[in-house]
């Protein structure tokens, strides 16, 4: 049994499990996902080759991107070359940096071996996961085996299995399956009623490309972050509206931080006081001049859409073309290319004549 091969790899026979030979790894029989497998508001996915044509174009070479906004990582993955600096506040996007972008050795056999053994295992006990959130955003069963594995991954951390990066690497496979099944549109304000529940749950390896030993990783608040780094560019892609990420993200967020808090109302989400973002509120305009301010660069590079009072009051933009013209012209030289985007809509409002905007500050 699957349960019991685990317990014995972490118990009185964990020094022969550590000096185990996990063999040749057959990359063919394996399945693997990237960076841009997973849904996330505002990713640049889809816009990464108009970023990386007007980055090329108008800053030239360089050696070191910061991207301190860095979401899903995508953008930054367009520099894999490069020394990177890539920041995020919350968590679970610093595990899956660690995972991309990480600096520490990892063993892809062993990665290898325990995504199929969390693949063949079938889980009957209860645990955080099913008494907190069984039959919402996923079945009672996938939510026993969602906390197995992430205690298991913990554990096996705990008894010097495996390593930092390898630990990192196992959370970000469970959180991109996580994101593959939950029963929501996209984000986890909310899940769907009568939604599909029992959709299969498997865990893939992350095609990870990046082996760049200078890169630095970060989980901060970004306008303390940007007094204590430098960059050739810095690449800001800060929140729009008042949509919080935390409040969009809170599951992916404590299923990262493993604390096992108490949750509350219909959606189930934990406290997040602490990582509510200044960019989401009336603060906004004050935060962005302090940032902007403190930044060490030779170029910033803003990607801010054109939303502005087009929708509903949640989703208008909290930074006006005014207010980023005035701050970013105080900075230095400033350019601005647009492209056509979509906005992202759970089908309530159709926004026209949307475009993502990259203003380009060449600083003083």
């Amino acid at each position: 049994m699957y349960y019991q091969v685990i317990d014995n790899s972490i118990g009185s026979d964990k020094q022969k499990f550590k000096n185990r030979t996990f063999g040749f790894f057959d990359e063919d029989k394996n399945q693997y996902f990237s960076i841009n497998n997973r849904r996330y508001l505002g990713n640049k996915y889809k816009l990464n080759s108009f970023i990386k044509d007007v980055i090329t174009s108008e800053c030239g070479n360089f050696d070191t991107f910061a991207d301190l906004f860095a979401g899903t990582g995508a953008v930054a993955s367009i520099f894999q070359s490069k020394h990177l600096i890539l920041n995020d506040i919350l968590y679970f996007n610093y595990l899956c940096f660690q995972t991309w972008f990480g600096v520490e050795n990892y063993s892809l056999e062993k990665i290898s071996y325990y995504i199929n053994q969390y693949n063949e295992a079938s889980v009957n006990e209860d645990n955080y996961m099913s008494k907190t959130f069984a039959d919402t955003y996923f079945s009672n069963e996938n939510c026993k085996k969602i906390g197995f594995i992430r205690e298991n991954i913990e554990s096996n951390y705990k008894s010097n299995l495996i390593n930092y990066r390898e630990r990192c690497i196992l959370i970000t496979s469970l959180l991109y399956a996580i994101d593959k099944i939950a029963n929501t549109c996209g984000h986890y304000d909310a899940f769907r009623k009568n939604g599909e529940l029992n959709r299969k749950f498997d865990l893939f390896i992350p095609k990870i490309n990046n082996n760049n030993i200078e890169n630095e990783i970060y989980n901060e608040d970004i306008n303390r972050l940007v007094k204590k780094v430098s960059a050739d560019i810095v690449y800001l892609d800060p929140p729009y509206n008042s949509r919080q990420y935390c409040d969009a993200y809170h599951l992916l967020e404590n299923v990262a931080r493993w604390r096992k808090p108490d949750v509350t109302g219909v959606a189930k989400k934990m406290d997040r006081s602490a990582l509510k973002s200044d960019y989401c509120t009336s603060k906004a305009v004050e935060a962005f001049e302090d940032l902007i301010d403190n930044i060490k660069a030779k170029y910033i590079v803003l990607s801010y859409n054109n939303m502005a009072n087009k929708g509903n009051e949640r989703s208008n933009a909290k930074l006006s073309d005014k207010e980023i013209i005035r701050i970013l012209e105080a900075k230095g030289k400033l350019k601005t290319f647009s492209q056509d985007y979509k906005a992202f809509s759970t089908g309530k409002s159709n926004i026209e004549e949307n475009a993502e905007r990259l203003f380009v500050c060449r600083c003083y």
